[in-house]
């Protein structure tokens, strides 16, 4: 059963301003089927990013990600079969990247849609060319890593993948990787503390040393898309050592909104 991760999303009270962020500093471009008054759509010629507006009772963060499989039924009929507690959830047809909602067995929420789907609309529709700068993985704090990793596998045939991360367990579609991190109460002793949930988007560039020149660019020429402060202070300090330990980049920062970002050259 073929999958790909399609997609990630994000909840900012600033997304028009989050997407020229990441359009200046990751080579991102604007979906030509854009839906100004509900999110803002951009990719990287693999993967889509939404940028959804923040609205009461949702926090701001980095919220979910999507699935692409060949087939829903069977995929949505196999899930049903070994994980009957695991729920899914029909979009209505306004949701042009998601058939269904579900969750993994720790509770991650991700979207699921099915390629060429009455549902899928091309909302992410850049498969005629490819960034040089790409998402390549995703980390994700939860509570039973292992065992999340195991669900991937079996209901999607994503593919385990080696990682230099100390009981991170990481599946793969072959170029965006899940990495799934065990949350642990007592690993935020020193910075404020964050429930289970995606910790950080990583990215895979061409250059690091141009990246770091197209940031300072970017916030030259527009203060508002300068990242947001990480590092400075005790508890933002503890907060990137923490990042730093479960990551798999030499870079770290975070965008205007406070995402946080890993980057691998």
């Amino acid at each position: 059963m073929a999958a790909k991760i399609n997609h990630v999303a994000i909840m900012s009270g600033n997304y028009a301003l989050e997407s020229k962020f990441y359009e200046a500093v990751f080579g991102m471009r604007a979906s030509p089927k854009s839906r100004p008054t509900r999110a803002v759509s951009i990719g990287d010629g693999y993967v889509g990013m939404n940028i959804n507006p923040r609205r009461a009772g949702r926090p701001g963060r980095l919220d979910h990600y999507g699935i692409q499989v060949d087939d829903l039924d069977a995929t949505l009929a196999r899930i049903a079969e070994k994980y009957p507690d695991v729920k899914a959830v029909k979009r209505p047809s306004t949701r042009p990247f998601a058939a269904y909602t579900n969750h993994d067995p720790d509770g991650n929420v991700f979207d699921l849609t099915q390629a060429k789907g009455d549902n899928l609309k091309d909302v992410y529709a850049h498969n005629d060319w490819q960034s040089e700068r790409s998402i390549s993985h995703i980390g994700i704090r939860t509570l039973n890593a292992e065992a999340c990793a195991e669900f991937y596998m079996d209901m999607f045939d994503l593919k385990p993948a080696n990682l230099p991360i100390r009981n991170g367990h990481g599946v793969t579609d072959g170029r965006v990787t899940l990495i799934f991190l065990p949350w642990n109460l007592m690993d935020y002793a020193n910075t404020g503390i964050i429930g289970p949930g995606m910790e950080y988007i990583g990215f895979k560039v061409e250059d690091m040393a141009k990246l770091k020149e197209d940031v300072v660019k970017a916030g030259n020429a527009n203060p508002l898309l300068t990242p947001a402060p990480l590092g400075i202070g005790d508890d933002s300090a503890a907060r990137l050592e923490l990042l730093q330990s479960v990551s798999l980049g030499s870079w770290h920062l975070a965008d205007p909104d406070g995402v946080l970002i890993d980057v691998v050259a």
